[in-house]
Order: structure tokens, then C-alpha cells, then sequence
């Protein structure tokens, strides 16, 4: 941040500290104050029917939403809510104003949203995940993470998502990368086996980092993918968290074996007992030498996915709390969002990725500025075919476009960074074919038979440039 942005920062959160002193008297009501003036300060940046449904919600006891607003302020730290409302709520709107002005003005794709991993080590041995492999060869300096996110915020990126391996090896880096951007907020998949009461303390100390423990279902469907005990590890990494008032999330991988376990009321209504706030829900990939198609959830599957996620969501019907798929909710994202349409990945390598699940690059942060590599052949690509699909319940040129991906591959001449089995686009997109060619037409009867958002979108093909073509 400059002088004059610290200077916001710091009264910005003086007010915010008051606010929350205000809210305390009487919750309900007095967030609903809290919206009107959230509505008001950012003067038309997010959609008013966002905060429509913030106001609906709050005016109604049996509404979910309420329920789940008074949860965060009866279970976590108050320093915590205050310092990762400013993270999340100021960073998000300056950097929402600092994305869209520069997409305008250099015609290519700007990210929300970075993931990076800081090592390629982990302690665990998942099946089907290609971390597995690697093993303790590459890692990013403390450094070259800080460069990460300073040139990010200069992007107008202000949520930052770190993988591996296991992120929290570097928890030491990470709490001094998160201490010096507090309008960032920092999000850690973890398998949880490094979470104890410092880390805890830690975490509500600066306000700006998270965690998504990584978990599937039941002790049997967990530990079948993840390893024999993983699952009570879990399990106790949670009681801490919830004991010392932290905010945290599940992360779900689900697959053609887990896939009831994980959408199963007994699952979720533990998560949210044990005191998880969010669930972020990926669809295997099957990516690597050893990846098993066989995982991959079938057309079936797949509609209930989307069902159970709006049943989650509805107001009524749903549980307090908030789920997302990042393949299901293509929706709400207007299809594909890789290649900094609204997020990109650097590996612990420094290579920049397209996306944390399709594993080739033409740049790297050792040779590459992050805005270099927006407008770099991979990432133009990219930018100029998204959507890849209409029908937003297909979004993916790996899963469901598969076809896309060889084009792209082939036509920027993109390296494989898969740092033991380099493998061409071709042997990866082989094995999204056959789910590919099944999934199509059911999404489309589903696509046809429901209504969807209309999102604000920012697509080539809709600029002067893609409309001349």
C-alpha cells in the first residue's frame, strides 16, 4: 500500500472497530445497517441484488443466512472478523476497481485471485494427487512469495491461495508474507497435520490467514484416499481451531467413490458442529502418470452435485455453511475463469499455470513478471477462446472441452511442468474424452432446463477487437 492508501486502511479500520462494538448490542438489526453502509461505500462496484438478498436474509429468523451471519460473530475472534472483514471487504473492493480498470486498459485477462504453492514437499501420500510425486525437490524463497503478491496487489489481486505439497512446512514464510499485506487475505489447503495452538493463536493474531482442512466424507471414504489416521488428525486439528475461535473451511476432493459421503447430511452437519465456516468442493482431475479416470464423477454424479449445491445454498432448504464447486458454479463465473480471467497458479517451481489442475506453462517468475505472462502466447490463448463452452455447466477446456486444451497446447507450444512425467496434451485430454462425450448432452438437457445468472462478464470476443474478428 502507498501514504495515502495506509492512511484509508488505518480509518477505515478505526470505524470498523466501532461498528462492530455497535453491532454487538443487537445483532440482527444492526447488521442490517452495517449493509445499507457496506452498499453505500462501494457505490455500485457489487451487484444491489447482492445486497438485496443480504437484507432478505436478515429480516427473517428462518433464514439460514441469518443464522449463519450471528455464527461468525458468536464463534470467532472479534480481531479476527475485524482485521479479515479489512482484508477481504476493503482489499477486495480497491482491487475489484484495480481489475476491471486494467483489463479495460491493456485488453487481457487480470486475476482476482493467485494460488501459489511454497513447496512441493508434503507429509502425506494421497492417492490420485500428484503432489504425491514430487516430493521434496522445488520450493519458492521468501522472496520470490512476497514478489508474488506484491506484483499480484499492483494487478489488483488481493486474495491469495496457497498450495503444495503442504504450504504449512513454510508457515514461517507465510505468516511474514500475510504480516506485511493485511488488505490481502491468505487462504491455506492443509491436510491439518501442522495445525496446533500456536498456529491457532497465530492465525487470530493476524487476522488475514485461513485454512481449508483437507477431508472426504467419512473416516473410511477420507482415509482410503489420504491415509490410514488422516481423518482423527483432521478431526482434532478442527477442535483446536474451533476452541480457539478461528475461522476455517473444509476442502473436498470428490470423486466416483465419495461422492454420497461428501454431500451426506452426517458429514456436513459435523463440519458445521465442529465449527467450519466454508466448504470449497473440487471434481477430480486425473492428472499425472498415475492418474485413475475411473474417478472421475460420472453424468450422474455430476447432477447431484448440482442439485445438493443449491439445495445448500437455498435459504430454507440449506444448512448455514457456505459451499462452492468450482466446476458446478461455472454459472455464477461465466464458464472457464484460468489464465487470470479470474485466477492463474505458479507451482514451486515458479512456473505460471494456467490453472492449478492443467499443468503447462510458456513463462516463469524467475524469467517472467506475472503481468508478462498475461500476455504471454498460453495465457492469450486462453483469453481469446473463453468461454470455452456456452453452456457453463461445461467450462473446462481439460474435462469437458478437451479438445480445447490440445488446441491451445499445440498452438503455443507449451511445456508440460509435471516435474517426474512431462506428458503431452494429448495423454492427459485422453482421459477427459469419454467422460467429455457423456456429460454433454446431459448437461445440456440441465443447462435448458434451468434459468442462470446473467453475470458480468469480461470475454475477447465481446471487445471491439474479438467483434472484428
Amino acid at each position: 500500500m502507498n501514504a495515502l492508501d495506509k492512511v484509508k486502511f488505518a480509518a477505515t479500520s478505526a470505524a470498523l472497530d466501532g461498528i462492530l462494538k455497535y453491532i454487538d448490542k443487537n445483532p440482527q438489526e444492526n447488521l442490517l445497517k452495517l449493509v445499507d453502509k457496506a452498499e453505500s461505500l462501494t457505490k455500485g462496484i457489487f451487484p444491489q441484488k447482492n445486497f438485496e438478498k443480504f437484507r432478505n436474509a436478515l429480516h427473517d429468523d428462518s433464514n439460514i443466512w441469518t443464522g449463519f451471519a450471528l455464527s461468525i460473530l458468536n464463534d470467532i475472534d472479534r480481531d479476527t472478523i475485524k482485521k479479515g472483514f479489512m482484508a477481504m471487504g476493503y482489499g477486495n473492493y480497491i482491487g475489484t476497481k484495480t481489475v476491471r480498470e486494467n483489463r479495460e486498459k491493456y485488453k487481457c485477462n487480470f486475476p482476482y485471485i493467485i494460488l501459489f504453492d511454497p513447496t512441493s514437499a508434503c507429509n502425506r501420500n494421497c492417492k490420485g494427487c500428484w503432489s504425491a510425486e514430487y516430493g521434496n525437490k522445488y520450493s519458492l524463497t521468501l522472496d520470490e512469495m512476497k514478489s508474488i503478491v506484491n506484483q499480484g496487489v499492483e494487478l489488483g489481486s488481493h486474495l491469495y491461495m496457497l498450495t503444495g505439497g503442504e504450504p504449512l512446512i513454510r508457515k514461517n514464510d507465510i505468516y511474514e508474507v500475510c504480516k506485511e499485506h493485511p488488505d490481502c487475505m491468505f487462504l491455506c489447503y492443509t491436510n491439518a497435520t501442522l495445525i496446533d495452538d500456536a498456529f491457532c493463536k497465530k492465525m487470530n493474531e493476524l487476522g488475514n490467514l485461513t485454512v481449508a482442512l483437507s477431508i472426504e466424507g467419512s473416516p473410511e471414504s477420507n482415509d482410503f484416499r489420504r491415509g490410514e489416521g488422516s481423518y482423527d488428525t483432521t478431526i482434532a486439528a478442527m477442535d483446536l481451531l474451533k476452541k480457539n475461535r478461528c475461522i476455517f473451511g473444509i476442502s473436498v476432493c470428490y470423486t466416483s467413490a465419495n461422492v454420497d459421503q461428501v454431500t451426506s447430511d452426517a458429514f456436513i452437519d459435523l463440519m458445521i458442529e465442529k465449527g467450519s465456516k466454508f466448504g470449497l468442493y473440487f471434481n477430480y482431475m486425473p492428472i499425472g502418470k498415475d492418474a485413475v479416470p475411473e474417478l472421475i464423477p460420472t453424468p450422474e454424479q455430476r447432477k447431484h452435485m448440482y442439485a445438493w449445491l443449491r439445495r445448500m445454498r437455498d435459504q430454507k432448504t440449506g444448512k448455514p455453511m457456505f459451499v462452492m464447486d468450482f466446476q458446478n458454479d461455472g454459472e455464477y463465473v461465466g464458464g472457464c475463469i484460468a489464465a487470470g480471467r479470474n485466477y492463474f497458479h505458479i507451482n514451486s517451481a515458479g512456473d505460471i499455470e494456467p490453472c492449478v489442475f492443467i499443468h503447462y506453462s510458456d513463462s516463469n517468475i524467475r524469467t517472467h513478471t506475472l503481468f508478462e505472462a498475461l500476455q504471454r502466447p498460453l495465457f492469450q490463448a486462453f483469453f481469446h477462446g473463453q468461454p470455452f463452452n456456452d453452456n457453463h455447466l461445461r467450462p473446462c477446456p481439460m474435462l469437458e472441452n478437451p479438445d480445447c486444451l490440445r488446441k491451445i497446447i499445440s498452438e503455443t507450444n507449451a511445456k508440460s511442468t509435471d516435474f517426474l512425467a512431462p506428458e503431452s496434451a494429448e495423454t492427459l485430454c485422453s482421459r477427459c474424452d469419454k467422460f467429455a462425450a457423456a456429460w454433454a448432452p446431459e448437461a445440456e438437457k440441465l443447462w435448458n432446463s434451468t434459468t442462470h445468472p446473467t453475470t458480468k462478464t469480461y470475454y475477447y470476443r465481446d471487445t471491439p477487437e474479438g467483434k472484428a474478428k
